[in-house]
């Protein structure tokens, strides 16, 4: 005999209720894994509007504003000063009137340094109580020639050293400073010279700088030559470059000082002016000490 309940019994345990992983027993729509909270990452306080963040108050806070305007006021003064003060040492304008120079003024200035017995007009000329530029009158001073004929000298005296197997950067970099220190030594004592003498000139700083620097256009001469024909070529040619850078001086330097009588040629009268020939003399003849006591241990 077959018991209803029974087999109702087995039906109901052959077919067991299955139930999806993820599904809901109430819902027909699959459940989420993760909870959205976008929504109340962008919303504000209640969930209402976009938030506000601190950085946004703070941009938008006027005292704030304020002080960011007078820190870069702060800055714009601070950085005048810095250009005030720069300028007092190191005069940046002045400078680019002396570097003011182009080819043709380069060739005439050492043609001139080499050879300045023909040359007649030394004069410098003005407009408007302002010197005219290197690059328009071959009389003025200028520093471009001074700088790369310095450099030019160093190349050439490592050149120099090198063909004798004495090169070294230590060597080299002691020519290097002890020619810088001369010329400063140099520049030094003229500005001394010019105030116990109490001569009343034009002449800066600058200008002695450039005029003393010329001359290691003579100085690179001399060491070329040695270099091609022995110690006779370069006596020969330094003898040649001092002479030259001589003349040059005496008559660079007569205009500036040495008074207009004494300038036109007319005879030097008074101690105050004799001795204004006497100082410049002395700084003219300085001028071939320096270039052979800077080039003579190069040539052997």
């Amino acid at each position: 005999m077959e018991y209803p309940d029974q087999s109702g019994f087995r039906q109901r345990k052959l077919q067991p209720r299955v139930r999806m992983r993820g599904t809901g027993t109430d819902s027909g729509e699959p459940g989420q894994l993760f909870d959205d909270t976008s929504a109340g990452q962008n919303s504000g306080p209640g969930g209402k509007g976009p938030a506000v963040y601190p950085g946004q108050n703070l941009l938008s806070d006027p005292m704030s504003n304020l002080a960011m305007a007078y820190g870069s006021s702060l800055a714009s003064h601070g950085k005048e000063m810095m250009d005030k003060n720069l300028d007092r040492f190191i005069p940046i304008s002045k400078l680019k009137y002396y570097f003011a120079v182009d080819t043709v003024y380069v060739g005439k200035k050492l043609g001139l340094l080499v050879f300045p017995y023909m040359h007649e007009n030394w004069e410098v000329r003005y407009q408007q109580d302002t010197p005219v530029a290197p690059r328009f009158d071959v009389n003025a001073p200028d520093l471009y020639i001074p700088a790369m004929a310095f450099i030019t000298y160093i190349l050439v005296a490592g050149l120099a050293l090198g063909t004798q197997n004495r090169f070294s950067p230590e060597i080299l970099g002691m020519q290097a400073s002890s020619a810088l220190v001369w010329l400063i030594i140099e520049v030094l004592a003229v500005l001394l010279s010019l105030y116990l003498v109490t001569v009343n000139t034009d002449l800066t700083t600058i200008d002695l700088v450039a005029i003393s620097g010329y001359k290691y256009v003579g100085m690179i001469v001399g060491v070329l030559v040695g270099l091609l024909f022995g110690r006779t070529g370069y006596y020969l040619s330094l003898l040649w470059c001092c002479a030259s850078i001589f003349v040059f001086m005496i008559r660079t330097l007569r205009l500036k000082i040495l008074s207009e009588a004494a300038a036109e040629g007319v005879l030097v009268r008074g101690a105050k002016n004799q001795l204004r020939m006497y100082l410049t003399m002395a700084i003219a003849a300085a001028q071939p000490i320096f270039m052979y006591w800077l080039t003579f241990h190069l040539i052997r």
